[in-house]
């Protein structure tokens, strides 16, 4: 009975934005999302705030899940509860629509409206199209594939990080329309405050003891890890027991869960040493902050190298990650910019090499940085703004 009553909700939302968006374009108005309404981070808000710093005249929107309407109170932002009959309203309205991931497939969009898609990562998992299996409980690889090309088709701008990811989002994407290769916008931060002053406020507005160095450990999610549609489980496989006796005179630990994954930690035994920021509204601050990171295929390799700083794998499932779950789209084990590792003994004694050497990247880095990193200069936002919005001139 749930899901008929949903279906009906979405067929009367799709005809009245229908109806709504044969209006008058609000031409001042854009709506902004980031991952699905969970969060005020990333891409989009590095766009917003740059345009609320450089044109006044446009009034700005974020959608708000309503499970996550928290992390828009406070912040001085107009925001309008997803999914209700008044975002639906301003969705069909809006001359603009801003965000970072997929759009629910019902929603329609009106002929006036820019659609600037952001993307979130520079791809090594394969996406989309380009995805051999698909491990999403209640669809197929062949319907999945449909249902993303199809709303990919809805873009009218997406944005790169480099000349690598335009590649790849033009075949994965089966995208036409103009890709806007200008670095990613939620990056001009660490180009803007990388250095001492700035990292210790952040150190002390996150509450983190200033005599401690950081590890930051952000690992990305399992297709096969299904807790229920849309959100997956995540098994801790780092050892914090371990991870603690060895590492906390020196160390603490941020963790960083992905964004689709459900649960949350239970972190008291490691009170002092071990903290959840899964929920932290932008990354790019704990990067900032960190003097290490461990990952796995997440994309914030990508980003964190932007700072120069040293990188773990700690890839407990690689094969069957590579070969089953998503395949990849370079030589990860070869390209990888720091060593790959499968136990949590190998993640200390990793950590421990690195502090003895004094974190010095290892010689393939240049190459990997001139690759992938070579447009983040903090100048993305204004990049995009510029293109998009600024040369419309419609205020």
């Amino acid at each position: 009975m749930k899901k008929i009553l949903k279906s009906i909700a979405q067929q009367i939302y799709f005809l009245a934005m229908l109806l709504i968006g044969k209006l008058p374009a609000k031409k001042n108005v854009i709506m902004f999302e980031s991952f699905q309404g969970k969060q005020y981070s990333d891409n989009p808000r590095a766009i917003y705030e740059y345009i609320k710093a450089h044109y006044p005249g446009y009034t700005c929107y974020w959608s708000a899940h309503k499970n996550f309407l928290h992390n828009f109170q406070n912040k001085d932002v107009r925001y309008i509860k997803r999914l209700s009959p008044y975002w639906v309203y301003m969705m069909a309205r809006a001359r603009y629509w801003v965000t970072n991931s997929r759009m629910p497939l019902w929603i329609p969009k009106p002929k006036h409206t820019v659609y600037l898609q952001t993307w979130h990562g520079t791809p090594l998992k394969k996406l989309a199209n380009d995805m051999e299996e698909v491990h999403i409980p209640g669809t197929t690889a062949e319907q999945y594939k449909k249902d993303f090309l199809k709303e990919a088709g809805k873009w009218d701008f997406l944005i790169s990080p480099n000349a690598y990811s335009t590649a790849i989002f033009r075949s994965a994407f089966q995208f036409r329309q103009a890709i806007l290769e200008t670095g990613y916008p939620r990056n001009d931060i660490l180009a803007a405050q990388n250095n001492r002053a700035s990292i210790k406020s952040l150190k002390s507005k996150l509450g983190l003891p200033a005599d401690k160095k950081v590890i930051l450990y952000a690992p990305t999610w399992r297709d096969n890890q299904i807790h229920e549609t849309g959100k997956y489980r995540f098994e801790l496989k780092l050892d914090l027991d371990q991870l603690q006796h060895h590492l906390s005179h020196d160390y603490i630990l941020i963790l960083r869960m992905h964004y689709l994954v459900a649960e949350q930690l239970d972190l008291a035994p490691y009170q002092g040493f071990a903290y959840d920021f899964s929920n932290y509204e932008d990354i790019a601050q704990l990067y900032l902050i960190s003097d290490l990171l461990i990952t796995d295929y997440s994309s914030v390799f990508f980003d964190y190298a932007i700072l120069k700083r040293p990188m773990l794998f700690f890839v407990y499932d690689i094969e069957e990650y590579r070969d089953h779950l998503r395949g990849f789209y370079f030589d990860f084990e070869k390209e990888a910019p720091g060593p790959l590792v499968t136990t949590t003994a190998q993640v200390i004694d990793e950590v421990k090499k690195m502090d003895a050497a004094g974190y010095k990247l290892p010689d393939s880095f240049d190459a990997f940085y001139q690759k992938f990193c070579y447009l983040e200069c903090g100048e993305s936002a204004r990049r995009v703004v510029e293109r998009v919005f600024a040369e419309r001139k419609e205020l």
